[in-house]
């Protein structure tokens, strides 16, 4: 392998610069670079910067046009998120109010219970005193009955026993006078 290269080396000394047609600026590396030259000029003259730019611009313009459906959404997105904000905010207050009034009507309503309840042992208690006060009366009543029925029968007895008819006179008179 060192024998390669030490003869490659000499050969190296030997090397002369290619030529295309014997013409000696045209080496290799100017081939390439006349090459790109008429590759540059053949894209230019057919429009290639100019089909790129279009695509390039119909790019850009679908990006912004992706961009301004984008901010719109956000902005619609935006929109009802404050819509619901604001409904959700106005629920809450309804229901606050709905809660308070209810509130109210139950402690109205409890309120009345009490009263009526009040009003309904106060009937009771009337009704039973009324009751009381008739069963009263009537036991009275019943009771002057039947002590007239047997101070009657009683003033019978003793003055058909023991009295004339002047003492039974005065006697009626007295029991008559004290009833």
């Amino acid at each position: 392998m060192l024998d390669l290269l030490a003869a490659g080396a000499h050969g190296a000394e030997e090397h002369a610069e290619a030529t295309v047609h014997g013409i000696a600026f045209l080496t290799p590396g100017a081939m390439v670079a006349l090459a790109m030259i008429a590759v540059i000029l053949i894209a230019l003259w057919a429009g290639v910067p100019r089909i790129i730019a279009g695509i390039l611009d119909s790019r850009i313009a679908g990006i912004r046009k992706q961009l301004e459906e984008a901010k719109a959404l956000r902005a619609e997105a935006e929109k009802l998120r404050d819509d619901y904000a604001r409904k959700s905010a106005e629920a809450d207050a309804e229901i606050a109010l709905l809660r308070s009034g209810a509130e109210r009507q139950a402690e109205e309503i409890v309120e009345k219970a009490k009263a009526d309840a009040s009003a309904l042992i106060e009937r009771h208690k009337a009704i039973a005193a009324e009751k009381i006060a008739t069963a009263e009366r009537t036991a009275i009543e019943e009771l002057r009955v039947k002590v007239a029925s047997a101070s009657a029968a009683a003033a019978r007895e003793l003055i058909a026993k023991k009295h004339a008819e002047a003492d039974d006179r005065k006697l009626t008179d007295r029991i008559i006078a004290e009833i």
